[in-house]
């Protein structure tokens, strides 16, 4: 009986282990790769995103590359060996105004503005690009130019040559700001010569008279050299704001054959003989004209002494920097004013602006991506009389409560993620995703996205097969930092 059950449990177990072998014979064998465990790699991403709803403003999130797509979505690809223009900077002209109403905070809150507006710390947005005027701009709190005199006087020495007024407020807070920011780049432009220079010897429109083509020439020298003395390096000039309109107060009208005149036998040569470095940069107007710029950039003899052309948007298509660079491939590109309205939406006004100012300028090639005046008060003052009425601030500054607008959130959005010196990469347009990217020079990689449809929407992003998938709301635009 013994021996029966023996046999038994010893055929039940040879079945066993032949039923197993069975299964093993049919299953298909594993291969090395899936032998190894199964561990997801992941790439660390800082996430940046503002909502035309305001429900974020530059609200930081973390996310992650996974080793991966899903297929059901479109694909930003990011390409960091296609490299173009090296970018100078993101921010905004410190106009007269602007630099009044900060001087006006207590030391504390004014510093801790300067340091949130120009500094490198976590709430900081990093400025690092500024224009200022040379000279009063029609957000001064007055009409002013370094050289006024009685009517009917004329100063060809330029021995009453002064800048008193920009010591009121302006020069401090550049002073203020380059102790945070050594390294921030400033642009000068004129609104106007002083008026006996003038033909109509008004502040508002009139030309340069052609005698004084060569004192207004050393009117930028003396400019520029008296900043040095004060500490203040300008890194470049534009010829003129907006010189085919001559209804701001102040303004002046400045043709192309001029700017030629003035560039090839005045002020190039100045420039040369004081060895100023200061680039020289034509137009600082609107996209509807490229043919000036290029017209200047055609004359052999004003060429080499000019860096670039400047442009503004109210008028044409941002695409007219790419013609303007093409026709002149070795001169720079560069995107300088912008206003926001005080009857403006806040997500209208994001979403145009970000599209526009900031990913298109990028894409066309700038070097600088500058929005209009930094600060204003409530009732978008000061402003010289005849200045502009509803130019509102990136920030408004009312007593001592500041007031954070669509323009700082505009500029905020890059500036703050991509510092002077890093190069714009290449990137995909999708569907309704605005995007440009940028390599640092600590390497890190820079995507802005923005969804400028109006729902919902997914998509991933490939960076030399890292990815990632994300989603935007309708408005919303992020910026993706690794």
């Amino acid at each position: 009986m013994k021996l029966k059950n023996k046999l038994h449990k010893t055929a039940i177990a040879v079945l066993i282990i032949t039923v197993l072998g069975s299964l093993a014979w049919c299953r298909k064998p594993k291969t090395e790769e899936e032998d190894k465990p199964i561990v997801p790699i992941f790439y660390p991403i800082d996430v940046w995103t503002t909502s035309g709803d305001q429900s974020n403003l530059l609200k930081n999130q973390s996310a992650e590359f996974a080793k991966g797509k899903d297929e059901r979505f479109p694909v930003i690809t990011v390409d960091t060996t296609q490299r173009f223009q090296t970018v100078d900077g993101f921010g905004f002209t410190l106009t007269g105004g602007s630099a009044y109403l900060i001087n006006k905070l207590g030391p504390t809150d004014r510093d801790a503005l300067l340091q949130e507006l120009f500094g490198n710390k976590a709430n900081s947005i990093g400025i690092s690009y500024l224009r200022v005027s040379l000279g009063a701009s029609d957000l001064s709190p007055s009409v002013f130019s370094y050289n006024d005199l009685f009517t009917g006087q004329t100063d060809l020495t330029l021995d009453k040559f002064s800048l008193s007024q920009d010591t009121l407020d302006l020069i401090p807070t550049l002073k203020r700001i380059i102790a945070i920011n050594p390294n921030i780049k400033i642009m000068a432009s004129p609104w106007s010569p002083p008026t006996w220079m003038k033909t109509n010897n008004s502040s508002i429109g009139g030309t340069l008279k052609s005698q004084y083509f060569d004192v207004y020439a050393r009117y930028f020298v003396k400019y520029i050299q008296q900043m040095r003395a004060n500490g203040i390096t300008i890194d470049a000039v534009t010829l003129q704001n907006e010189p085919e309109a001559g209804g701001n107060n102040p303004s002046m009208l400045m043709t192309a054959a001029q700017s030629i005149d003035f560039v090839k036998n005045n002020l190039g040569p100045a420039f040369k003989a004081a060895n100023i470095a200061t680039k020289i940069i034509v137009w600082d107007h609107n996209c509807d004209k490229p043919d000036y710029p290029i017209s200047v950039l055609n004359d052999a003899a004003a060429k080499p002494f000019i860096d670039g052309s400047a442009f503004h948007l109210y008028a044409g298509d941002i695409s007219a920097l790419s013609k303007v660079s093409s026709a002149h491939p070795d001169k720079n590109v560069y995107f300088t004013e912008q206003w926001t309205s005080g009857n403006g939406i806040f997500s209208a006004d994001f979403k145009w602006h970000l599209t526009n100012v900031v990913i298109g300028s990028m894409r066309n090639k700038s070097k600088v991506a500058l929005e209009w005046n930094l600060a204003s008060d409530a009732s978008f003052s000061p402003r010289t009389p005849g200045g502009c009425t509803l130019c509102k601030g990136a920030i408004t500054i009312e007593s001592t409560t500041i007031t954070r607008n669509v323009g700082y959130y505009i500029i905020g959005q890059v500036s703050k993620f991509v510092p002077s010196g890093s190069v714009r990469i290449a990137s995909d347009l999708v569907g309704n995703f605005q995007t440009v990217a940028f390599q640092r020079a600590d390497g890190k990689k820079v995507l802005v996205v923005l969804n400028d449809g109006s729902s919902l929407q997914s998509f991933n992003i490939n960076c030399h097969d890292k990815w990632i998938t994300a989603a935007l709301a309708g408005g919303t635009a992020a910026t993706y930092i690794w």
